[in-house]
């Protein structure tokens, strides 16, 4: 599904409304022309890739050196060339193997550890990740340890939270969760403490602020008499908590339980498992 050629008319009409009128279509001997003013060379190859869901920048810029980029069925290997556009752009079938092979994990991550590098002294969530903590019902494929090279969270859950955390090797999957323009939801059951006025529930769906920015309209609503059901298409950090002591709770259990339309289920704590084949966030 990634590989295949894309052209977006919107992504066109978007970027062609901040080109000058003039701008004139590139031949393929332009493709990475330095020698034209910025604005008249189009737009960067691998931003072009990211946008398009191709792959993240980093892995575009990889693919470029190692030749297997075309545009328009040219070969593109100068870093930093810029197309129009509407530029057709493919990958090469190796590229696209390596893709292939790249995984996503789904970590029902336990209370106690970090999501992303050591910090002090707690542990890394990746650590958990073994042929032995593997699903036993999982049999997408079985563990490597390669699977380990390049893994990284898409997306961060404080230590003293628990649920579903995705680590993945693959760039298109990192920026399609935390990608500046992300929209993808994540649903937590929060535990809390104290009284919740209808004045607060109706903050904590809009109207709060962190750090001196407006927050995202979000989703809130009882679960059950205990337990808030909270939806955000953010993730700043410790942002449900902080939202709550704005409104006089106190959070005291808090667990992720979908992100997009990938769910937790009965997937135990300190267990993982691979994403399945047509399972996606959007």
């Amino acid at each position: 599904m990634w590989c295949r050629p894309l052209r977006s008319p919107l992504l066109l009409k978007n970027n062609l409304s901040s080109l000058p009128a003039s701008l004139p279509l590139p031949s393929r001997e332009r493709v990475g022309e330095r020698d034209q003013p910025e604005a008249q060379q189009g737009v960067r190859v691998s931003k072009l890739m990211a946008e398009r869901g191709l792959c993240s920048r980093r892995e575009a810029d990889v693919y470029i050196e190692r030749g297997q980029v075309f545009v328009d069925g040219e070969r593109v290997t100068q870093l930093g060339s810029r197309v129009t556009p509407d530029a057709l752009i493919t990958l090469a079938d190796a590229a696209c193997l390596q893709q292939a092979r790249q995984v996503t994990i789904l970590l029902h991550k336990p209370i106690g550890y970090v999501s992303g590098q050591a910090e002090d002294g707690h542990v890394p969530a990746v650590t958990l990740i073994s042929g032995q903590s593997q699903q036993s019902r999982d049999t997408v494929r079985r563990f490597h340890s390669s699977h380990l090279q390049g893994l990284a969270p898409a997306g961060r859950l404080d230590i003293d939270s628990t649920g579903l955390l995705v680590l993945t090797q693959d760039g298109r999957i990192a920026r399609q969760l935390i990608g500046e323009n992300s929209t993808v939801e994540k649903e937590y059951l929060v535990r809390v403490e104290g009284n919740l006025e209808e004045r607060g529930l109706i903050l904590l769906n809009h109207g709060l602020s962190l750090d001196g920015k407006s927050l995202r309209p979000a989703k809130v609503e009882w679960a059950n008499p205990e337990q808030l059901r909270f939806i955000l298409k953010e993730g700043k950090k410790r942002q449900i908590r902080r939202m709550c002591e704005q409104v006089g709770l106190h959070v005291t259990g808090l667990k992720r339980v979908r992100i997009g339309r990938v769910r937790l289920g009965d997937l135990p704590q300190g267990q993982w498992r691979y994403l399945r084949t047509g399972e996606d966030f959007q």
